[in-house]
């Protein structure tokens, strides 16, 4: 196993339970504003928390530092949450959490209704 490498969870509950501090609420946070957005499949895919509509739609991965809010179809999402920072293929697009940095309930489900829609109309 390379160094640094943390053991992929059996499920989405023993990722947060691995989890402690502040990176633990912050994901806690995340996870309620999504499940109170949106009827999505919640899995662990590439090591961390992916949520699944018609294709994959957005993710939660908790890292030593941060914890990133991300969200396949993020870049259409800026006018929404400015901090979104593209990055990667397609059309992904961050939010880089740092310790006592937050994201607002309302506002994270707004970014979650609009990127299901936007998958939605996208398809996988």
């Amino acid at each position: 196993m390379a160094m640094g490498k943390a053991v992929a969870a059996k499920d989405p509950d023993a990722y947060v339970d691995a989890l402690d501090g502040w990176r633990r609420d912050c994901v806690e946070h995340l996870r309620a504003a999504v499940r109170g957005a949106a009827n999505l499949d919640e899995v662990i895919k590439w090591g961390h928390l992916v949520y699944i509509g018609d294709g994959p739609v957005l993710l939660i991965r908790a890292e030593e530092r941060r914890v990133l809010f991300g969200f396949w179809r993020g870049q259409r999402l800026r006018a929404i949450e400015p901090r979104l920072k593209p990055g990667g293929k397609y059309e992904m697009a961050t939010l880089d959490l740092r310790e006592g940095m937050v994201i607002g309930a309302t506002v994270a489900r707004r970014l979650v209704r609009a990127a299901v829609a936007l998958d939605a109309a996208s398809g996988a």
